[in-house]
């Protein structure tokens, strides 16, 4: 009992000190490891389904439109990374078209720049909603009572509490695009925590983190995330119809 109090007392005097230095020890180091978390999808070199993947719909109160545009971006990547998608793009289709009236209007060099009637359509839509995103579900100070202090963030790593952990979750939705009909749904999660291990760096060939998440870079949202989109590619790739395979 003695041991516990003056182990206490040394810790509230160092949290009065501000000591900066005893904070770094309980901030652990992420390190990437390829091999860490979900395995990516095998090979594949068969004909593909043609889809078209909608906005992200965010509604997790700590996710922004900025985090589900570089959430869709990610999993736009990962799609065509795994070789079983062929993705056409809406986002851009006004700048194609613009690119289009330019070359028949008679300003651009003749015979130069794309053609009309050639646009790709999509049999497949795929819907996506951001229905939970914490990137901090709990901190060195948790059931220590409060704060997140120096003192209690170190307590709180001695008794064993964990420092970070991180998760998040999609609603996924696919559509038929000439019916409207859903043909399959499900949601898909990641989590990971500082005791975790290491963090993914990529999926089929490196691909980086979305506009607006790089602020997560080696941490265990990171994780938490490649983790969500190879789950929600998987869960694609398996559920889609076999006739959708086609191009």
């Amino acid at each position: 009992m003695k041991r516990i109090l003056v182990i206490i007392g040394f810790l509230l005097i160092m949290s009065l000190t501000g000591c900066a230095s005893l904070n770094a020890l309980i901030q652990p180091t992420a390190q990437v490891d390829n091999n860490a978390g979900v395995a990516p999808l095998p090979p594949y070199s068969g004909p593909k389904a043609r889809m078209a993947v909608a906005d992200f719909n965010v509604k997790a109160a700590k996710a922004t439109g900025e985090i589900g545009s570089g959430l869709r971006e990610m999993l736009v990547t990962a799609l065509i990374n795994s070789s079983r998608f062929s993705v056409v793009e809406r986002q851009v289709l006004s700048a194609v078209m613009q690119e289009q009236e330019l070359g028949i209007s008679g300003a651009a060099q003749a015979g130069s720049g794309p053609q009309r009637g050639k646009i790709k359509t999509a049999d497949l839509i795929i819907s996506a909603a951001v229905t939970e995103f914490e990137p901090q579900a709990s901190g060195g100070a948790a059931g220590i009572g409060g704060g997140g202090s120096v003192a209690s963030g170190i307590l709180g790593g001695l008794l064993g509490a964990a420092l970070n952990k991180a998760h998040m979750a999609l609603d996924i939705r696919i559509i038929d695009a000439s019916t409207s009909e859903v043909l399959a749904a499900t949601r898909v999660q990641g989590q990971a925590s500082d005791a975790s291990g290491g963090f993914m760096a990529g999926f089929l060939g490196g691909w980086g983190l979305g506009g607006g998440l790089s602020v997560y870079a080696n941490t265990p949202m990171e994780k938490a995330i490649r983790v969500c989109i190879i789950e929600a590619v998987r869960y694609i790739a398996q559920t889609i119809p076999a006739n959708y395979y086609k191009y």
